[in-house]
């Protein structure tokens, strides 16, 4: 491997959370009930209105601690920093003729503390998990074509209010992983088991017109402004050279693209419409819809890199476990690669993954990208150092992270133009995959626990410095 560094001068050095993970506070200042506050854990299992017991309602309290925090941030060295705004602090139910104030003055606050100390935000307009309740469970969420229009409304009024203070813009979050986990992606309420073929592909044109209309709001407000949408990625191995196994990883492969083909191509892969016509789905579309979405498409390609899958043509192909229940966001294939690493939750580590993924991505768009989330989870407790200080000696998280900065570095070098790098995450939150304090991610332990137990006290990780020192050197530390 070459010791070269490639990373450019204005790189952004970064790292991520959203708000339903660690905000907290999720009855204060005028807050109403989402999504994420009915989902204790992100298996699509719901509670019919929030109810105690849900880590997620008080989550880290970033929401009242983000001072401090972001001075953690600062000192962390960040760059920027990619986050979210939750939709229902701005508007509580979704249908509001006007806007909460607080939730407005909290975000205007927190872009300011970023801002002040040189940090870069990043902003997903609405994360998983984060539709307003009322949509959900009164509209079915992206089920229903009238919540677009609730959506673009809030569209419109972040943007107009934060145009100044974000550059970067994220749509949607993972939206791939929508067939999936409809409820916690979409705000579908319905019994995921009785949506048809036909729904489904409707709910998914829904969310591919309300991306497209933010989009056009986005360029309207302010044409400088770059807008993506985020989508899981991660190739797929064939499992052996059988010419049946090379197939269906090519039909894997396409499969997860077809998203960001229609966010950058603004049209369905044709294979997708020759399916459509074979099943007989016929989606309700207009001509003014599709031209929205052919107009109207990213400037740059962000998603979230964790593991590879691994295609077997003999195989049942599902992503459940022995009850039918999906084992996380985003495990892509139950077959395992005998050639990585995996860690304690079964997902493989495969840092060269990330660069096949930047080439493929840049020779088939040819645009830029964003690393929106790559990072390592893992079961963590304070420990003392060698001075005696609390901390956690995450040198796995290290090794993970750095073996995944040498392939960005290399993938850079082969000429694809990326942006910057947000890792999952700057410090301990509730787990999206779990709904749990335990699957720590952080670069920052928070003494928060699964038993509601701990003081909330932030200690830096063994990992904290040594991003800092990456950042610092502008990746020049990777090769030491």
């Amino acid at each position: 491997m070459t010791v070269k560094n490639n990373f450019p001068t204005d790189f952004l050095w970064g790292s991520a959370a959203a708000a339903y993970h660690f905000e907290g506070a999720t009855n204060q200042d005028g807050k109403g009930p989402a999504v994420f506050d009915v989902v204790p854990s992100t298996q699509d299992k719901r509670t019919k209105q929030p109810e105690s017991g849900n880590l997620k309602h008080e989550a880290i309290d970033f929401y009242n601690r983000y001072e401090e925090d972001v001075e953690l941030f600062a000192e962390l060295g960040l760059k920027s920093f990619r986050t979210s705004v939750n939709w229902t602090r701005i508007y509580p139910n979704g249908i509001e003729e006007e806007p909460n104030e607080a939730g407005l003055k909290f975000y205007d606050n927190l872009f300011d503390k970023l801002l002040d100390n040189g940090i870069e935000p990043i902003v997903t307009i609405t994360h998983s998990g984060e539709m307003p309740l009322y949509l959900a469970d009164n509209y079915n969420g992206f089920a229903n074509k009238e919540v677009i229009a609730f959506y673009e409304k809030y569209v419109r009024t972040i943007v107009e209010r934060y145009q100044h203070k974000v550059k970067y813009w994220l749509t949607f979050n993972e939206v791939n992983g929508t067939p999936d986990m409809p409820f916690f992606y979409a705000g579908v309420s319905q019994p995921k088991e009785t949506i048809t073929e036909q729904e489904m592909h409707q709910i998914i044109f829904n969310i591919f017109l309300a991306n497209a209309r933010a989009i056009k709001i986005i360029k309207e407000i302010n044409p400088e402004l770059q807008v993506g949408c985020t989508t899981i990625q991660g190739p797929y191995y064939p499992m052996t050279a059988k010419p049946e196994d090379f197939f269906k990883s090519y039909i894997d492969n396409r499969d997860r693209l077809a998203y960001t083909d229609v966010h950058v191509f603004g049209e369905y892969p044709r294979y997708k419409l020759k399916m459509f016509e074979e099943k007989g789905i016929n989606l309700d579309a207009t001509e003014e819809e599709w031209k929205d979405i052919k107009e109207n498409t990213v400037d740059y390609l962000a998603y979230s890199y964790y593991l590879s899958g691994v295609s077997d043509a003999g195989a049942v192909s599902k992503e459940e476990d022995d009850d039918g229940v999906r084992k996380a966001v985003n495990v892509i294939s139950n077959e395992e690669n005998p050639y990585l690493e995996h860690n304690e939750w079964g997902w493989s580590i495969d840092p060269v993954g990330l660069r096949t993924m930047l080439n493929i991505h840049w020779d088939r768009y040819g645009l830029p990208q964003f690393i929106v989330e790559n990072g390592h989870s893992q079961i963590e407790d304070l420990e003392k150092d060698a001075d005696g200080n609390l901390t956690v000696v995450d040198d796995y998280r290290i090794k993970t992270l750095k073996e995944h900065l040498l392939q960005l570095n290399e993938a850079i070098g082969d000429g694809v133009d990326v942006i910057g790098y947000t890792n999952w995450a700057v410090m301990d939150f509730v787990s999206g995959t779990t709904g749990t304090m335990e699957k720590r991610w952080g670069f920052i332990y928070v003494d928060r626990h699964d038993d509601f137990s701990g003081t909330m006290k932030r200690y830096k990780k063994k990992s904290f410095d040594w991003y800092n020192k990456v950042i610092e050197t502008n990746g020049e530390y990777l090769f030491q």
